[in-house]
C-alpha cells in the first residue's frame, strides 16, 4: 500500500536513495524542467469531463496534432454526443479516420457512450465531482477501452482530482532518471508518481514530461548532452558516465 506518509519499499529505490530522497529528486527534476519548458497551470474553468474522456480515447496511439484533428472532424460530424451514440460506426469511424485505428476507435466510443446513457440515463459525466477519487476511479474502469492513463486525464484535467497520468513519455523519462523501477507498468508507475510528486505539481510535471520526452529524452537515441536533468538521472550517470571510464 502505497501513503505519502511513510512511503513503502514497494517504490524503486535507485541510484540516489529511499523514497524521502525520491521524492526530493521528484521535485528538483519538477523545478529544473519548469524552468526549460515554463509552467503549465491548469484552466480554472475545467473542461467537460465527457468532452475529456472521448478525446483522450481518440488520443490513444497518435499525436496531439492527429488527434486534435479529429476530434474537431468528429464535432463537426456530429454535433451532439447523442448523435455519436446512435450513429453507425463506420459513420463515426469516417469522421475520425484522420486520428489513426478509427475502426476500433469508433467502436470504443460508441460503446463508452451507450454505457454512460445506459448507466445514467443521459450522456453527462458531472456525477464524478460528487464522488472520491477512488469512486471515480472504479466507475470509471467498468467500461472497456478506458485504461488507467485516460482515467486519470478525466479526474486530473476535468474533475480536479489527483491523478498522475502516465503516457508512453512519462513511463520512459520517470524511468531513466529512476523515480520509478526498471519493469514497472505504466498503471504501477502513476500510482508511485502519486506519491513521490506533491498533488500541486501533478499536472505541471506531467506535461513537462511529455514535453521533455518528445524534444530530449527521446525513445531511440535520447540526446543526454543536452538535458537539463541529466544531473538528477540514472541513466545518464550508470549507463553513459560509467560507460565511458
Amino acid at each position: 500500500m502505497l501513503s505519502k506518509g511513510g512511503g513503502s519499499t514497494s517504490i524503486q529505490k535507485s541510484r540516489l536513495g529511499p523514497v524521502k530522497d525520491l521524492r526530493a529528486r521528484a521535485l528538483r527534476v519538477d523545478k529544473i524542467l519548469t524552468r526549460e519548458y515554463g509552467r503549465k497551470e491548469t484552466s480554472r474553468r475545467r473542461a467537460n469531463p465527457l468532452d475529456t474522456l472521448m478525446l483522450t480515447i481518440l488520443s490513444q496511439n497518435t499525436n496531439d496534432v492527429n488527434r486534435d484533428r479529429a476530434y474537431r472532424s468528429l464535432r463537426a460530424a456530429f454535433p451532439h454526443w447523442e448523435d455519436v451514440m446512435v450513429s453507425d460506426s463506420r459513420q463515426v469511424a469516417g469522421a475520425i479516420r484522420v486520428g489513426g485505428l478509427a475502426n476500433i476507435k469508433s467502436k470504443r466510443i460508441i460503446d463508452v457512450l451507450r454505457f454512460i446513457n445506459g448507466e445514467r440515463g443521459r450522456l453527462d459525466l458531472a456525477f464524478l465531482k460528487r464522488m472520491t477519487p477512488t469512486e471515480v476511479d472504479a466507475w470509471l474502469s467498468q467500461m472497456k477501452g478506458v485504461g488507467p492513463k485516460t482515467r486519470a486525464i478525466v479526474m486530473l484535467f476535468s474533475l480536479g482530482m489527483p491523478a498522475f497520468p502516465v503516457d508512453t513519455h512519462v513511463h520512459r523519462v520517470t524511468k531513466r532518471i529512476g523515480l520509478i523501477g526498471k519493469r514497472i507498468s505504466r498503471e504501477r508507475a502513476q500510482q508511485v508518481l502519486a506519491v513521490l510528486v506533491p498533488e500541486s505539481e501533478f499536472s505541471n510535471l506531467h506535461i513537462n514530461l511529455i514535453e521533455h520526452g518528445r524534444a530530449v529524452c527521446t525513445a531511440r537515441k535520447p540526446r543526454c548532452a543536452i538535458c537539463p536533468i541529466r544531473s538528477q538521472c540514472d541513466y545518464y550517470h550508470d549507463v553513459l558516465v560509467k560507460g565511458q571510464t
